[in-house]
């Protein structure tokens, strides 16, 4: 696998190496030993997840205040364009974001740490989105910050004159400035 660095150091990148032919395709989506050996990480994954989307949804930017959940992101059906958004007060990044198209013919998947809020924006008809995640999820500690708070000012790649689909809880989500974050 291929580790590409992005503007936010803890947040990468990971390219598979893909083998393929005349008969489809091959690839390890996820090695353990590999995984820490490119990345120098030693995470333990708990939990898979696997959602839908439309095009023009727009699901985020969440993240769980207490036991945070690292995650390891990828499509396997469609493209999105995936956001990671550090919400660590005491980073030298806090507020800045990292923004990755993953697509099913990329196979690319995005390294998001323990500390970061999380989203994404379809751009195909239909998106299969898959996660592992390093903490299972608690409805008590979820927490979303404002998709569209410019204070971060997220470029998402949304045409002019098109709202995205967002959920009720996603449109009262607090802007980063009043949200619950980490030190």
């Amino acid at each position: 696998m291929k580790v590409i660095a992005t503007s936010i150091p803890e947040v990468m990148i990971i390219e598979p190496k893909v083998f393929g032919d005349s008969r489809g395709f091959f690839f390890e989506s996820f090695n353990q030993e590999n995984f820490r050996q490119a990345t120098g990480l030693d995470v333990r994954f708990v939990q898979d997840n696997h959602s839908r989307s439309v095009k023009g949804v727009l699901r985020g930017l969440h993240y769980q205040v207490r036991r945070p959940q690292g995650k390891l992101v990828r499509v396997v059906r469609g493209a999105v364009f995936d956001v990671a958004v550090d919400i660590r007060r005491s980073s030298p990044t806090f507020g800045h974001w990292v923004g990755v198209e993953l697509t099913e013919d990329n196979y690319r998947q995005l390294w998001l740490p323990p500390g970061f809020a999380h989203g994404f924006y379809v751009l195909s008809d239909i998106a299969d989105f898959l996660y592992k995640t390093t903490e299972y999820y608690f409805s008590d500690f979820d927490r979303s910050i404002l998709w569209n708070d410019p204070g971060i000012a997220i470029g998402w790649p949304i045409e002019a004159g098109v709202s995205p689909v967002v959920s009720s809880k996603d449109e009262k989500a607090a802007r980063l400035v009043h949200a619950e974050v980490f030190e």
